[in-house]
């Protein structure tokens, strides 16, 4: 199996799902199987968002995530969380947090949301 790269913030998987055909799927098409993970934390920010949108979207997010493994938040996440300062979003900061526990690339469009945590390598694939 390939060794994970890349953790792919909310709104990167959100842009794949709404163009397969856009930037940010190349890019995602483009990495070794198994490169590219979702935090268990992004999986739950996005799977809220569905709460609303019915079948066809949900079908689609479960389409995604056999593609992209889910990486569990864990105890080591957690307390790389802990010493990020604290600021709105907590999405952002568990995922940030995840990233560096990790050592995994942060993927994402929304890079000054994540511009204060220190050590955290950042990606944008929309560009």
């Amino acid at each position: 199996m390939i060794e994970a790269r890349y953790l792919l913030d909310s709104n990167i998987c959100i842009y794949v799902l709404r163009d397969a055909a856009g930037t940010a799927a190349r890019r995602l098409a483009s990495c070794e199987p198994g490169s590219a993970v979702a935090s268990a934390i992004t999986y739950a920010e996005i799977m809220r968002g569905l709460e609303h949108h019915g079948a066809e979207a949900i079908a689609a997010f479960d389409r995604f995530f056999e593609r992209v493994p889910i990486l569990p938040f864990d105890q080591r996440a957690a307390s790389a969380y802990a010493t990020i300062p604290f600021r709105r979003g907590r999405f952002d900061r568990l995922i940030g947090g995840h990233a560096l526990a990790t050592g995994l690339t942060l993927v994402t469009n929304n890079e000054a949301d994540f511009a204060d945590i220190p050590g955290l390598t950042i990606e944008n694939w929309t560009l």
